[in-house]
């Protein structure tokens, strides 16, 4: 995977993050929700990119998760704000029930960690 293609993922996380934030100060929680999941999934894809050059292409998001527990002290912590997020993608993309404030809001919280941990990996390795 060449190692420019950390700073695109990173570049969608960012656009992606900057939506859910917009989201959520606008009210709208099952939108915030689902976009700061994509922001959540795209870090983890500038960190494994950046850090160990190749990213999980599978449908199961869990895989990016096992691929960032070989990213390091980086890849650690992304990995546990990933798998908070993950489990959220379902219930705010396909189940009927609304996604409270506090749940969207936990989601964005999460995404700006991983985000901020992506921004970090890339720009250290200079990818």
């Amino acid at each position: 995977m060449p190692s420019s293609d950390a700073r695109l993922y990173l570049a969608k996380s960012d656009e992606f993050l900057a939506a859910a934030q917009r989201s959520l100060e606008e009210g709208m929680h099952v939108a915030a929700t689902s976009l700061a999941v994509h922001a959540g999934i795209n870090a983890a894809d500038a960190i494994c990119v950046a850090l160990l050059a190749e990213r999980s292409a599978g449908q199961e998001h869990e895989q990016a998760r096992a691929l960032l527990s070989r990213a390091g002290t980086e890849g650690a912590a992304a990995g546990r704000h990933l798998a908070r997020l993950l489990p959220l993608k379902s219930r705010a993309e396909y189940e009927v029930d609304a996604v409270p404030k506090a749940t969207a809001r936990q989601a964005v919280g999460w995404a700006e960690k991983l985000v901020t941990l992506a921004r970090g990996a890339v720009q250290r390795v200079g990818r």
